[in-house]
């Protein structure tokens, strides 16, 4: 494998040296310097000690809730295009992980989203819109990792009280028959399940979902939990061992790139299972820039999922924005790919689950961190940013201050990547509109006559990427269609007889269900419906209203 790699990477400098454009365009690009002696932090990547942890992905999170409401009601082929750029391999975000709510009609930040169980009796695995994306998602990405999580759930499963504990066995029931129903009717695998976000969790509970879940033959579905802090979560798995063993995954929300002792003490896998939430201009890009690098080094976080996955709801509701990607305009077929996604295509596309990262991870001396990771195979992905403080706040938590400067950063290859003789870059440059760079492939770093050492001049808000992997794109089409206001004059008469989604188009739901209805016994002009369908007030995750409410068209 290492003499194929080193033919080719002889055969591309060939090519590079013959070619007679490409260097007048790269004059305000960084400094790419080989073996190069210059002042500043010397930063050794090694594997003769062992790996790191193994990484677990990188994703992002569609519900919590319906934030991807107006992206099913997309024309072709722009809705294709927006899927394209955030799951397909090797073209824009590529994630490796969707996160998905399960829908229990309760409000949860920006709509409802629909139960498979609406009523005791009731089974329907074809509401909403989650079972059509994670399908879209796999059709790109057959490896992508599946997740299920609640927010709210029905009110049948409270008995009158606002709360999902009355009957474990109940509550078990209902999620396992989610689980069995993705598999059943979409042929979805569905990774990993949570169990209640950001609100209690009941120890018991846990115990009777995993006993459940064995019981219908789903051993391989993992348990992550509890979508909130740390703690007390960490602390109660110390104190029982039944607890410890049933969980698979500690999951936090907004961690700030840190983790507890107890959460260490467990062993378990770390992630970081809702994080970003920020505005997707580029202080949101260094955001998750930042915290893509820094999970892991500050706090053994293997995995990062992002809230939201693109922001497909009216921008006038909680978080306008808040996603990868913009795409809230249906009618005009308008959509943004915004900094976010490249700045996640420079892990997601040269990394893999299942590759491990290198113990040699750190900080830069003068701001700015670095991680590598390898798939074991020879094949090695460094990642370094300088993400300043005033460029890279998420909406929480608190960041304390630091400061990122201009600095040298020389890397040398030891143990069995000292042999590497050539790696890709690409890199990005956020803020001034004049000097911002987007995920754009450099030249190559030639390796073969430096001994494996490397100098980055590096300045604020950057982030480079150097990789064995010679895979990676920048995706792109055509420019979608203009941006334009939702039309003056709208009509519907929901005259459809088998409706592919159980929503009208452009409604955004906020508290009750409406769904399409089909009156068979009356022949006039009220045969086609929409409806509220539920029937008594879910387990609320936010403040529900107590009328149902769903919205249509323009804010102002």
């Amino acid at each position: 494998m290492a003499e194929r790699r080193l033919q080719a990477s002889r055969q591309r400098r060939v090519k590079a040296m013959t070619a007679a454009a490409g260097s007048a365009g790269l004059a305000a690009l960084p400094l790419l310097l080989c073996a190069l002696l210059v002042p500043g932090g010397a930063y050794v990547l090694d594997d003769s000690d062992g790996l790191g942890r193994e990484f677990d992905g990188i994703g992002a999170v569609s519900g919590g809730g319906a934030t991807s409401r107006l992206l099913v009601n997309y024309p072709e082929p722009y809705r294709s295009q927006i899927l394209d750029y955030l799951f397909k391999p090797n073209f824009g975000a590529s994630l490796h992980i969707l996160k998905v709510e399960i829908g229990g009609d309760g409000q949860t930040t920006d709509g409802t989203e629909p139960s498979h169980m609406h009523y005791a009796l009731d089974e329907n695995y074809f509401r909403g819109y989650e079972w059509w994306l994670m399908k879209e998602a796999k059709k790109r990405n057959p490896d992508i990792i599946l997740m299920g999580l609640p927010w709210s759930f029905p009110g049948w499963l409270g008995k009158h009280y606002n709360w999902p504990y009355v009957n474990l066995q109940l509550t078990a029931y209902y999620v396992m028959t989610w689980i069995v129903g993705a598999k059943h009717y979409h042929d979805l695998d569905i990774d990993y399940i949570g169990i209640w976000n950001e609100r209690s969790f009941d120890i018991n509970y846990i115990k009777v979902l995993r006993r459940m879940l064995n019981y219908q033959g789903l051993h391989r579905v993992k348990i992550i939990a509890s979508d909130n802090l740390w703690e007390p979560i960490s602390a109660s798995m110390l104190l029982d061992p039944e607890l410890l063993e049933v969980i698979d995954v500690i999951g936090a929300h907004y961690p700030g790139t840190h983790t507890v002792k107890d959460a260490k003490l467990t062993k378990k896998k770390l992630w970081s299972s809702e994080d970003f939430s920020t505005l997707n201009n580029d202080v949101g890009a260094g955001c998750l820039g930042r915290i893509l690098n820094q999970n892991y080094i500050n706090g053994y976080m293997t995995a990062t999922i992002a809230w939201n996955l693109v922001a497909s709801y009216y921008e006038q509701l909680p978080y306008g924005r808040c996603g990868l990607m913009t795409a809230q305009e249906p009618w005009s077929g308008h959509y943004v790919v915004e900094s976010p996604i490249w700045v996640s295509a420079h892990t997601t596309q040269f990394t893999r689950p299942g590759w491990y990262y290198l113990k040699t991870v750190g900080h830069l001396e003068k701001g700015g961190s670095y991680v590598a990771l390898t798939d074991g195979q020879g094949n090695l992905t460094i990642i370094v940013e300088t993400m300043s403080h005033r460029h890279s706040k998420c909406i929480r938590p608190f960041l304390p201050y630091f400061n990122v400067s201009h600095q040298f950063a020389t890397f040398v290859l030891k143990g069995s990547f000292s042999e590497i003789p050539e790696l890709q870059v690409w890199y990005t440059k956020l803020g001034r509109p004049s000097t911002r760079f987007l995920f754009k492939q450099l030249d190559s770093l030639w390796l073969l006559d430096s001994g494996g050492t490397f100098t980055l001049e590096l300045q604020e808000d950057e982030l480079f990427t150097l990789t064995t992997l010679t895979t990676g794109t920048k995706g792109s089409y055509p420019l979608p269609p203009k941006s334009m206001p939702f039309p003056q004059v709208y009509k519907d008469d929901f005259d459809v007889d088998y409706p592919f989604f159980s929503e009208a188009p452009n409604f955004a739901d906020q508290t009750g269900v409406f769904e399409y209805f089909t009156n068979i016994e009356d022949p006039g002009e009220h045969r086609f419906t929409l409806r509220q369908v539920l029937n008594q007030r879910p387990i609320t995750w936010a403040a529900d209203a107590y009328n149902t409410i769903s919205i249509i068209g323009d804010y102002k």
